[in-house]
């Protein structure tokens, strides 16, 4: 956890005091993969699923990201799906050639459903990845890790459950 805080703060003073940067596109849509390992009392499960995001850049370095996923567990642990809908802002560093390095947070909320039971729930991410740029209007998200902090109740009443989102995926910029 303290690493990716400081990767995040890294790349956010970064970003701040970085110039001659690449144009940021207005708009960047990715879509993938993603991987979630669910982290509770003494409980773990590995989620599989795809999550979509839109981004407005605001600045060159400076964005708004909507996000949205959807997980499915299998009948270990969490017979059913988990689904994410977050909203915050992303620091991009544009000033390494092809690759463009960046760190978001996230706040929104996330539902866990299974069989006839349901809940809604407080959750937050933190991290960043890469994205490489094959030509002007594609990029390949090579890595997105998160740590996601969701609030859910358990059967213990332990309601915070450390979890990590990996993704990759096309960005579509416009």
């Amino acid at each position: 956890m303290k690493r990716w805080v400081l990767f995040c703060g890294l790349a956010l003073l970064l970003s701040v005091v970085a110039s001659a940067q690449e144009p940021a596109p207005k708009i960047e849509v990715f879509g993938g993969y993603s991987y979630l390992h669910v982290s509770d009392t003494g409980v773990s499960d590995n989620l599989q699923g795809g999550s979509i995001s839109a981004c407005d850049n605001l600045k060159n370095w400076l964005g708004v990201v909507g996000d949205f996923g959807v997980y499915h567990g299998g009948p270990s642990t969490i017979n059913g799906s988990i689904t994410s809908y977050q909203v915050g802002p992303k620091v991009a560093f544009r000033r390494m050639g092809k690759w463009t390095p960046f760190a978001q947070v996230l706040v929104g909320g996330a539902r866990l459903s299974s069989g006839t039971f349901s809940q809604n729930v407080l959750a937050a991410t933190l991290g960043g990845g890469a994205d490489y740029r094959f030509k002007e209007h594609i990029s390949f998200r090579a890595l997105q890790a998160e740590y996601m902090l969701t609030r859910f109740t358990d059967a213990n009443n332990n309601n915070r459950q450390n979890n990590v989102r990996v993704s990759a995926g096309i960005v579509v910029r416009f």
